[in-house]
C-alpha cells in the first residue's frame, strides 16, 4: 500500500511536537476500526438490514423493540470478533508503551485498542462482548425473538437485560468520566489526538474543549476533513485527512518507528 499523501511540513511540525510531548490522550471514534472491517456507525456502514444503526442504538429503541435490538448486538458482536487490530491500534499501543502517561478514550464498544493496550485505554461506551452469540444470516430474514428468551435478570428473573453498552442519549459510566477527569487535572495536557470520530457526541466531545484548556495542542486523523467536530480547528492544531489504519502509524513513526 503506498504511503499516505500527508503534507510534509504538517508531518514534520507533528513529529518535532510529539517527540517534546509527555501528557497525551487519545480520543477514539468508530474511524479507527473501519479498517479491521467493523462497519461505522453513520455513513456508507451505518446501516443493518435496511436499519439505520444510530436509530438502534438508543433507549427508546430497546424499550420499543428489544428482541431487534438484541439481534443487532449480537450482529455487532460477531463482526468484532472475527475483526483483527490494524496497524492503527497497534501503534497507539506502542506509544503507551513508550509513554508512561499517555491514555486513550475508546468510544468503541469492539475495544480492539484495548486488546493490545488495556493498561492505558478506557472504553467509554462499554464492552460489546456482553451479548449473545450471532446465530443470523443477513440473507436470512429476521424472526422474532419471544420476550421470554430474551435474557433476563439471573436473580429476579423478571428483569430484561440489555446490551452492556452506552447508548446515544446516555451518559458515560461514572467510573470513566472519574477516571478521565482525574487524569485531566493532574496537569498541563500536552496533546489530544482525535481518531475516527466527529467528536460531536458528548459527554465525550467536551474532552477536546478540556485537553485545549490545560494547554493541549489537537491533531485530528479523519477520512472527512469538514468534520472536524463542534471545537474546530485552531492555529497550531493539525489535521490529517485518511484512513486511520493508514496515517496514524505513519504520523506516530518518528516516535514508536515502523508498525
Amino acid at each position: 500500500m503506498a504511503p499516505p499523501a500527508i503534507p510534509a511540513a504538517d508531518l514534520s511540525s507533528f513529529t518535532t511536537y510529539l517527540k517534546g510531548c509527555r501528557r497525551v490522550i487519545a480520543l477514539l471514534g468508530a474511524g479507527i476500526s473501519a479498517s479491521s472491517g467493523l462497519p461505522t456507525f453513520r455513513g456508507a456502514g451505518g446501516l443493518w438490514r435496511s436499519y439505520d444503526a444510530t436509530d438502534l442504538a438508543t433507549p427508546e429503541a430497546f424499550d420499543a423493540n428489544p428482541d431487534l435490538v438484541w439481534q443487532f448486538y449480537s450482529y455487532r458482536r460477531h463482526m468484532a470478533l472475527k475483526a483483527q487490530p490494524n496497524r492503527a491500534h497497534y501503534a497507539l499501543a506502542e506509544l503507551a508503551r513508550k509513554n508512561k502517561d499517555f491514555i486513550t478514550l475508546s468510544q468503541n464498544v469492539d475495544d480492539k485498542t484495548g486488546e493490545e493496550a488495556s493498561r492505558s485505554v478506557s472504553s467509554a461506551l462499554g464492552n460489546n462482548e456482553d451479548v449473545e452469540p450471532d446465530v443470523s444470516d443477513e440473507r436470512v430474514p429476521l424472526s422474532a425473538v419471544p420476550y421470554e428468551e430474551l435474557p433476563h435478570c439471573p436473580e429476579c428473573k423478571d428483569g430484561l437485560l440489555r446490551p452492556g453498552v452506552v447508548w446515544f442519549g446516555e451518559s458515560l459510566p461514572l467510573h470513566t468520566i472519574d477516571y478521565v477527569d482525574d487524569w485531566l487535572n493532574k496537569g498541563n495536557v500536552d496533546l489530544i489526538l482525535v481518531v475516527g470520530t466527529s467528536s460531536r457526541v458528548y459527554p465525550a466531545a467536551g474532552y477536546v474543549d478540556k485537553a485545549r484548556s490545560r494547554g493541549a495542542r489537537v491533531a485530528v486523523v479523519n477520512m472527512d476533513r469538514n468534520d472536524v467536530g463542534s471545537s474546530g480547528l485552531k492555529p497550531g492544531d493539525w489535521f490529517f485527512e485518511g484512513d486511520a489504519g493508514i496515517i496514524v502509524p505513519e504520523i506516530l513513526k518518528g516516535v514508536i518507528g515502523d508498525i
